[in-house]
């Protein structure tokens, strides 16, 4: 349908304003109006549209099935328009920036990297909420989440940020003497795995190996888990982009690779307008993987 065919804006706004209050009497007291004047935008509204939208034939108004559905459409449309009008007028300015990264990105990637961010902008307040939970992008809560994957998250934006195969990996002084191409083998040792994944336990299920380890499995945040796999408490399952000095300085040995184009972190966004502190963000991130 062409915009130009939508009913009159006032027709809806009475019609949005009577399904939130419950009464034409309330309607018109918010919108400051009689409630006469209410009742005249209704049948104005279902005029236009050709259809009846209230069932009039009990002592009360209430709405009918067609009258769900645009209530459910005024609530969904007019809320939009109040988060676009929020951002150009600055009424979220002052909101912090929130952004979920997985813990891993947060310690091993991000945190080095925002002091710059909030030199640059000091003006922005930031949240930051490492997670290795997927959460939801909803208006007055996460901004950005940051996720390792292939992108490929339905109902949101994302965007590679940087491209990262996922190793499995251990201290030298861990798996000498043993033959590491052997994951039944690797399957006694204690694992480490990032709390909240399970990359560990799907690369043995993988190779047919049992779900039930024989060695020992810890669960720590990211941040943990990259000094444990150092100190060799473990096999670690991770993202290559982290450990690179570390294998190349051989305090770390790459058991398995495995590489898949456009695997990595990604930016994931809401679809729609983003507000200004948002956009500096990724204008800033953006750049930085780059350098």
């Amino acid at each position: 349908m062409d915009w130009r065919d939508l009913p009159p804006l006032a027709a809806l706004r009475a019609f949005a304003a009577y399904v939130e209050t419950g009464s034409v009497v309330a309607a018109g007291a918010a919108l400051s109006v009689s409630h006469a004047a209410v009742s005249q935008q209704l049948r104005s509204l279902e005029t236009h549209l050709g259809v009846a939208l209230l069932d009039r034939s009990g002592r009360a108004l209430k709405l009918n099935g067609e009258g769900e559905i645009l209530a459910q459409g005024c609530a969904e449309g007019f809320a939009s328009i109040a988060r676009a009008v929020a951002l150009i007028t600055g009424a979220e300015a002052n909101r912090p920036l929130h952004i979920s990264p997985t813990p891993s990105f947060a310690a091993a990637w991000l945190m080095p990297r925002l002091p710059e961010f909030r030199a640059a902008h000091p003006g922005i307040s930031i949240t930051l909420d490492p997670t290795p939970e997927k959460v939801a992008l909803a208006p007055g809560g996460v901004d950005l989440s940051i996720r390792y994957g292939k992108g490929d998250w339905a109902g949101v934006e994302s965007e590679l940020l940087l491209e990262s195969s996922m190793v499995v990996v251990a201290a030298p002084s861990l798996i000498e003497g043993r033959d590491v191409s052997d994951a039944a083998a690797l399957s006694v040792l204690p694992w480490l795995e990032e709390a909240g994944t399970s990359e560990s336990t799907n690369w043995l299920d993988a190779r047919g190996v049992a779900r039930g380890m024989r060695g020992s499995l810890m669960q720590a945040p990211g941040n943990l888990l990259l000094d444990g796999a150092r100190d060799g408490q473990g096999i670690a399952v991770t993202v290559r982009l982290f450990l690179e000095a570390d294998i190349r300085a051989g305090r770390l040995c790459v058991l398995h690779e495995d590489t898949s184009p456009g695997t990595g972190y990604h930016l994931v966004t809401r679809p729609g307008v983003q507000r200004p502190p948002l956009k500096a963000f990724l204008r800033w991130i953006r750049k930085a993987a780059k350098s």
